[in-house]
């Protein structure tokens, strides 16, 4: 599913063109005057790649056409954020009317720099009550400093995948719910092949592993990035320190970082039929809600099962919480067609039957409150799982930044280096990250 391995880590490239895009002068607000019954040809953008997928989203260009005989949509698949990003900077009328991102990452640089449009006028305008209609947590990465220029297309929320036979042969009853239990557990479930070698890991804390981008683990803690002056306050939180001590321990009771390394190039490619998870190599394993169908789809040779992941010891009553992200989906500021364009956002976004059937068919969660309680809406208990991370409380979306993710590779990029033993003084090393995502998000400003 190329879809998800988009959003796996943020291109240099597309943090480039984010920078970009930030500093195009005063882009048009395009017209919203258009009348949305005339006959009209919407240009629509999306990322999806995968012939499943394509079709689903095809599928659903059919349900809005049949609502709304009058607007003909003109798809284009597996476009990425950086050709769209050119597209808008560019304009003209080969340009697109409704765009999809697959990272929030980028809602930021779209808000403040007007290349997507303030969505709030559509919906007061055709009364659709946001804060009613969708979870506040997906509202938050689809807006940026009061704007909401995007709305929330499905989302994507990370738990915990478990291999129950594993469980099992270790005696160990249900999965670990606080961090101290999930050591323990990691290292019971580690089983040696001989002394720098493993036949099996508890769980894989490396942070270059398939989706262990370290913004991931560390939503369990509730951190902010940033201060109420929008400046890095990573060096100032006690739950970053906590964090990297926590994954450094996971590191230690399973052999130490080393040997760990050296079985993870053993993997297979995280799509393939050689994922570690799926050929018993991992026994936990941090992942999406798609992994479920994928397991399913490969007719996985254990008993497995998916739990939200544990919490750090003093946030006991958290657990349940989660990492979310999602698809986005937009406006072009640059549309002659801004009406018409929003009933087809609507639609995609809003309309329960068919969020219901596009989170079905594509095994992603769905965004909005109706759907997430829909009896059509697939039951299966461990896909629903997701569902109650998205609608938790605690759950933890990335913040939007002007510099689009630009600082969440920089949070990555230390973190390989935290793990590989190479930041001898942690607070020193976070306040230079956070003096390096400030310099990053002032050039980005100007």
């Amino acid at each position: 599913m190329p879809r998800w391995r988009i959003r796996a880590r943020v291109p240099v490239a597309l943090a480039a063109a984010g920078l970009l895009l930030s500093g195009c002068a005063n882009p048009s607000t395009g017209s919203a005057d258009d009348d949305p019954t005339k006959p009209v040809t919407l240009k629509f953008w999306h990322g999806w790649s995968a012939p499943s997928e394509v079709e689903a989203i095809n599928e659903s260009i059919d349900r809005f056409e049949k609502l709304h005989p009058n607007i003909t949509v003109k798809a284009t698949e597996n476009v990425t954020d950086a050709t769209i990003n050119q597209a808008l900077r560019a304009g003209g009328g080969e340009s697109p009317d409704v765009v999809v991102s697959f990272t929030t990452n980028n809602v930021g640089q779209y808000c403040d720099s007007g290349m997507w449009v303030d969505l709030d006028p559509f919906m007061r305008k055709t009364g659709l009550d946001k804060k009613k209609t969708f979870p506040k947590t997906l509202l938050d990465y689809t807006s940026y400093e009061g704007t909401q220029c995007a709305l929330p297309l499905l989302a994507d929320a990370f738990g915990m995948y478990y291999n129950k036979d594993a469980f099992d042969e270790a005696g160990i009853a249900r999965p670990p719910r606080t961090m101290s239990e999930f050591r323990k557990a990691a290292a019971k479930l580690t089983v040696r092949s001989g002394k720098d070698s493993y036949k099996r890991v508890g769980f894989m804390p490396n942070f270059r592993l398939y989706q262990n981008s370290p913004d991931r683990l560390f939503a369990q803690w509730g951190p902010r990035y940033f201060d109420a002056e929008g400046k890095s306050r990573l060096a100032d939180d006690p739950k970053t320190y906590d964090y990297f001590r926590t994954t450094n321990k996971l590191i230690d009771a399973q052999g130490g970082y080393a040997d760990l390394e050296k079985f993870r190039a053993t993997f297979g490619d995280e799509m393939s039929s050689q994922n570690a998870f799926l050929t018993g190599k991992l026994a936990m394993h941090l992942d999406g809600e798609w992994r479920g169908l994928m397991l399913k789809d490969a007719k996985a040779r254990f008993d497995w099962g998916v739990a939200p992941l544990p919490v750090p010891d003093d946030q006991a009553d958290t657990y349940g919480r989660g990492f979310v992200t999602g698809t986005v989906a937009g406006i072009a500021h640059s549309s002659r067609h801004q009406n018409a364009a929003w009933e087809l956002v609507r639609f995609l976004t809003a309309n329960t039957d068919q969020v219901v059937d596009f989170a079905n068919a594509i095994h992603n969660v769905p965004s909005t409150y109706a759907a997430l309680t829909s009896p059509r809406l697939d039951a299966d208990p461990r896909f629903r799982t997701f569902f109650r991370i998205l609608e938790n409380k605690h759950s933890r979306a990335m913040p939007p930044s002007t510099n689009g993710g630009a600082y969440i590779t920089s949070l990555q990029d230390f973190s390989y280096s935290v793990e590989a033993g190479h930041e001898k003084d942690l607070r020193k090393g976070l306040r230079e990250l956070d003096e390096q995502i400030d310099a990053d998000n002032l050039q980005a400003e100007n």
